[in-house]
């Protein structure tokens, strides 16, 4: 059996894994699912001050206080940006990384940036302001991914529809400005990247490619929330023996 360390998304939290965690642990594996400070149930602690540094402690501590060795670590979209930091502090303990539709950053790149959610003037502009301690906290993201929904609904039944939405509470804006301090070309573990066809991670998975990943491109009608939608396809690729 394997231990399972599930990073979430923008938004998000531990709680967003709760379908492939119970596949998991049905299956009579470990799984940990942190979440990281201003995320969920820990967005009490939001503030300007967060960065990639923070949410990479968030698992590094996690993984020490919870003895976690040999780990699988998973990562969905905004945790691709942590899981590098994560396999760099811990090169003894990761025996896998696993990117489901996940962001891959080059070390001094930052999310809003890759993603083209703000232009470089902009994200450096705020990024001053929130050194003095000035600006907007919050992403926005609730708001976000009901506008995005609005237009392209999500792949999954209404009840986790309705479930994801209840759910969701904004993220750190000074995460996703941020220049990670460790990018994915540091990654020594294995890599398999789960791409699906509806999501405008299109770019990143040119960039898993590019890097020399082994990319599973899942197809059929699943988006960025396939961990949700689908997550027995997701389990059925975490579980699968490498060749």
């Amino acid at each position: 059996m394997a231990a399972f360390v599930l990073l979430h998304g923008g938004g998000m939290g531990g709680w967003t894994w709760k379908y492939v965690r119970e596949l998991l642990e049905a299956k009579g594996h470990k799984v940990y699912t942190p979440t990281f400070t201003g995320f969920g149930e820990r967005h009490h602690l939001i503030s300007r001050r967060i960065d990639d540094a923070v949410h990479v402690a968030d698992v590094v501590n996690m993984m020490a206080c919870e003895e976690v060795h040999d780990a699988v670590l998973v990562a969905h979209s905004y945790g691709g940006a942590i899981a590098p930091g994560v396999c760099a502090a811990l090169p003894d303990r990761i025996s896998r990384l696993v990117m489901v539709d996940a962001i891959v950053l080059e070390a001094g790149e930052s999310v809003a940036e890759a993603l083209g959610f703000l232009p470089p003037e902009q994200a450096e502009e705020i990024r001053a302001m929130h050194a003095r301690d000035e600006g907007p906290i919050g992403a926005g993201v609730p708001d976000q991914v009901r506008r995005m929904a609005e237009v392209e609904p999500q792949r999954m039944s209404p009840d986790r529809d309705r479930w994801v939405f209840e759910h969701l509470t904004d993220m750190p804006l000074s995460a996703n400005l941020a220049k990670v301090r460790v990018g994915a070309e540091f990654v020594r573990a294995p890599v398999d990247y789960l791409s699906v066809p509806l999501t405008m991670m299109q770019k990143m998975h040119r960039r898993a490619a590019a890097l020399g990943w082994t990319v599973h491109e899942l197809g059929g009608d699943r988006d960025h929330m396939v961990h949700v939608g689908d997550p027995e396809i997701v389990v059925r690729h975490l579980t699968a023996s490498r060749p």
